[in-house]
């Protein structure tokens, strides 16, 4: 892990919360997205059995003009357009991810639209069956989260839905800064910034000590430009960064349950909850 480029260093591929929480996002694996993608293409190659079996009974008779116009639909429904039906109905899966708990997901972790899954399965049509799926694998095994061509081009990623997330645990407020950090007034901060303090306090046991020193000054002073009054004088860098994101998460859910409290208080009861027994 390099050090020398400041904080973009620490972004890598996680999700953060809006408290700068880093949370491991479980990217499905090749061999497992290999697997739902022969699955696919085994339901693929009966329907388009069948299809043509039936579409020879009934264009048995038509011109080769009209066979070959019906037999390129039929390609393009069994190949692009139900696999982009049954990907936007079912959010992100196929049977084939179905079988293996696999789904897909924009890189901001959403549910995907019409037009990511259309992006997918055009370039997937090239990669799959015009090229046997080879730059498929070959751009998995390269990217970090296994991204074939057709997720790059429409910005999407497949994830495992059989692991847990691992949500690490946020940052305490050294007691010393508590009243300080109180009564400051936080700025919002870049997100590059945010996963960038979370991730050098959660690993600056794996720094040297020259890295350390040097990396905590410079988050401290990016830090600070969005944190007004200054902390007291000479207090640690790596104090500050700590009591900035434990009162950043403390606001966070101070106003989720407060935001909580006013809905439930305004709006009126929701119809389709199940009754509160006693």
């Amino acid at each position: 892990m390099s050090m020398d480029g400041g904080y973009q260093t620490y972004a890598g591929e996680d999700v953060v919360t809006g408290e700068g929480v880093s949370v491991e996002v479980p990217v499905a694996s090749v061999p497992s997205r290999v697997a739902a993608r022969l699955i696919d293409l085994l339901i693929t190659f009966v329907l388009a059995l069948f299809g043509f079996f039936v579409l020879g009974m009934l264009v048995g008779f038509a011109s080769d003009a009209v066979a070959m116009a019906f037999s390129i639909l039929t390609l393009v429904t069994l190949t692009v357009i139900l696999p982009v039906v049954f990907e936007t109905v079912t959010r992100g899966r196929s049977p084939g991810k179905y079988a293996l708990g696999l789904t897909t997901v924009r890189d901001d972790g959403g549910p995907i639209t019409v037009r990511h899954s259309v992006i997918r399965q055009l370039v997937g049509f090239v990669e799959f069956y015009l090229l046997q799926g080879a730059p498929a694998i070959v751009a998995a095994m390269i990217h970090p989260r296994a991204k074939r061509l057709g997720d790059m081009a429409a910005g999407t990623y497949v994830m495992s839905l059989r692991h847990k997330l691992q949500l690490t645990s946020p940052p305490e407020a050294p007691p010393a800064l508590e009243h300080w950090v109180r009564s400051a007034d936080i700025g919002a901060m870049p997100a590059s910034l945010t996963v960038g303090i979370r991730q050098f306090l959660t690993r600056t046991v794996d720094l040297t000590p020259q890295s350390r020193h040097q990396l905590g000054q410079q988050l401290g002073a990016q830090a600070l430009q969005h944190v007004s009054p200054p902390p007291p004088p000479g207090v640690h860098p790596e104090w500050v960064l700590r009591a900035v994101l434990a009162e950043r998460r403390r606001r966070d859910l101070d106003r989720m349950h407060a935001e909580g409290a006013r809905s439930a208080r305004l709006l009126p009861p929701d119809p389709l909850e199940p009754p509160r027994w006693g």
